[in-house]
């Protein structure tokens, strides 16, 4: 009778790229797709004025907007693109500041709304604990050497 010898299998010290490949090219298509729909706020269309930009900061800025329908919109609330009234606007304000209390508050109105609307979003931020508050601008066509969003 023939024996049979058995052949010891050696293991592969490999490791197969390829399928780590196609996941991490299937999430970079994802995020590419989904990065443009992650602008948050409302479109206002501001002011154009010749200021000096802010200097960058690592904590995102409360934005208040104002539509020119006199609708005030916070950044940061539960649903940033539904109207919120004046007093929900110092309440968010107030719990951005108690959580972190270097967080810059910005208004951004729009060019047509009223001034009024504009000053009541601001002085709600006031009332909220922001000590100082931004004013976000476009840069005026004529001053060449402003970048594209400023605040004052």
């Amino acid at each position: 009778m023939a024996r049979r010898t058995r052949r010891a299998r050696r293991m592969v010290a490999e490791i197969n790229v390829v399928p780590y490949i196609d996941v991490m090219l299937v999430l970079l298509v994802i995020f590419m797709v989904t990065a443009p729909m992650l602008q948050q706020g409302v479109e206002v269309e501001p002011p154009q004025a010749s200021a000096s930009p802010l200097e960058d900061t690592d904590e995102p800025p409360l934005l208040i907007s104002v539509n020119r329908d006199g609708e005030y919109f916070v950044n940061q609330a539960d649903n940033p693109d539904a109207p919120v009234s004046l007093a929900t606007v110092t309440e968010l304000v107030a719990a951005a500041r108690r959580v972190d209390p270097e967080t810059p508050v910005l208004v951004k109105g729009d060019r047509s709304s009223n001034y009024e609307n504009v000053m009541r979003a601001m002085v709600a931020a006031q009332q909220g604990g922001a000590p100082k508050v931004g004013l976000v601008t476009d840069s005026d066509p004529s001053d060449l050497g402003a970048g594209s969003e400023e605040a004052q």
